[in-house]
């Protein structure tokens, strides 16, 4: 036992190593983005432009704050935290949200003051080569995230890359407002700030509705699934009072096993192992499964 603790923990400690190796790199990638917009829409008075950039800006910033979370989340269980540190990664994706909270404000403010002000912005063949470029580095961006995210079944890397998804929709949206404001229709330009508060908006209730679910404690997995996992080793009765809680890639699982009366107390320890092994290879991102043993005859209408 205390061989598979080690081998866990230096698996997890590979995983943590691999998301923060990816994190950089998304980092780098859209810290360019959001410099290359947020330049070119300070020069232009562009405010849809500089409303994306506004928006890339915060992918960088809930990189950092990931790689903070990923850096904390990836200690082993102490005293003082016997679950672990996992946890820390939701909260960091919970930092997300915020950071998306902060610049929906700032750009909703800055596209309702262009309409009421009648500002104009310049549109030039560089706004559409700074659009075009940053777009294709955001597709590869969630391409490259969201393929890690299923390979390392990280939360963090899921929560992130929708977020640049986020991104790709209000560039396309920016894009065509552009070549709309070319063509003479400068109301386009704050119109289409606004469109990417929506999108902004859509992306932090999607991360705040799946953090959520994990600092709830919400279950995880379909109770009727684990009854078929142990209904599958036969010398139990059944089960109760199942109870799971944590995120889909960290799974903490508690349940109440029963044994025919007469089964000695060594036997139904021995058959407890051999469920929790069966649910284990089952559910291959449960972390710990807490089994407790109790007699049949307790539960005559089980």
């Amino acid at each position: 036992m205390a061989a598979q603790r080690r081998a866990h923990l230096l698996s997890d400690h590979a995983r943590y190593r691999e998301v923060s190796r990816v994190l950089v790199i998304v980092l780098l990638l859209n810290l360019l983005v959001a410099l290359a917009k947020l330049a070119y829409g300070f020069y232009s008075g562009a405010v849809s432009i500089l409303s994306d950039g506004f928006h890339s800006l915060t992918d960088s910033a809930s990189n950092i704050t990931g790689l903070v979370g990923v850096r904390v989340a990836a200690r082993p269980p102490d005293d003082s935290h016997p679950y672990g540190h996992r946890k820390f990664e939701t909260l960091a994706s919970v930092a997300i949200f915020v950071f998306l909270a902060v610049v929906l404000v700032q750009v909703v403010r800055t596209a309702l003051d262009h309409l009421t002000g009648g500002a104009t912005s310049r549109v030039t063949t560089t706004a559409f080569v700074v659009m075009l470029v940053t777009l294709a580095i955001n597709l590869f961006v969630v391409w490259y995230e969201s393929r890690a995210a299923r390979r390392l079944s990280s939360e963090l890397l899921m929560s992130d890359s929708a977020h640049t998804m986020s991104d790709v929709y209000t560039s396309l949206a920016v894009f065509a407002a552009l070549i709309g404001v070319r063509l003479g229709f400068p109301i386009l330009d704050p119109l289409a700030a606004l469109l990417v508060a929506v999108f902004i908006g859509h992306a932090g209730y999607r991360i705040a509705k799946e953090t959520s679910k994990a600092l709830a404690d919400h279950a995880v997995l379909n109770e009727a699934e684990i009854r078929r996992v142990v209904e599958a080793v036969p010398e139990t009765s059944g089960c109760h009072e199942i109870r799971t809680r944590g995120t889909a890639d960290h799974i903490f699982l508690d349940f109440h096993l029963w044994f025919p009366a007469e089964t000695r107390l060594d036997e139904a320890h021995r058959l407890s192992h051999v469920v929790k092994d069966k649910l284990m290879d089952t559910f291959p991102t449960l972390k710990d499964v807490v089994i407790h043993i109790e007699p049949d005859d307790e539960h005559p209408d089980g």
